[in-house]
């Protein structure tokens, strides 16, 4: 039972950790799929090696990992609010040519980030753009002005 305990908090600490580091970090993957990936490699090494001494307790660990990510996927599927503080919510960055300093500050992005990513989809100019939303995933969505 221990190491199932210990694997829970192993598990919320990453998944908090990774949403504070923010998601252009992340880039493409949830929190949660990237934790699986991770922590799933290091603890069926540690039971390879025997440090950990016990495979039952690799394969405990592993398990409990494996259920709290199909549980918070289920949690978030299920309640928007839950959704909200697990994935995060889009934030938009640029609102009809302007940029949204409060919200480019709170994800650690400035201008030049920005029209990096428009310059990449064929926008040459901030101007040109109506909207531009930093997506949960990371990743950003362009809407240009009406002519």
């Amino acid at each position: 039972m221990d190491i199932v305990l210990r694997a829970a908090v192993a598990y919320l600490f990453i998944t908090f950790m990774l949403r504070i580091i923010g998601r252009r970090e992340l880039s493409t993957l949830a929190p949660s799929d990237l934790v699986l990936l991770v922590v799933m490699g290091d603890l069926v090494q540690n039971g390879v090696t025997q440090s950990d001494q016990s495979v039952t307790g690799v394969f405990l660990a592993i398990s409990t990992f494996a259920i709290l990510t199909v549980a918070m996927s289920t949690l978030t599927f299920k309640s928007r609010r839950a959704q909200t503080i697990i994935q995060g919510e889009p934030l938009i960055l640029i609102e009809n040519g302007k940029p949204v300093t409060k919200n480019l500050r709170s994800e650690r992005l400035n201008l030049d980030d920005v029209t990096e990513e428009a310059r990449g989809q064929g926008i040459e100019s901030v101007n040109e753009i109506k909207w531009c939303v930093l997506e949960t995933s990371g990743s950003m969505s362009f809407i240009k002005q009406s002519n």
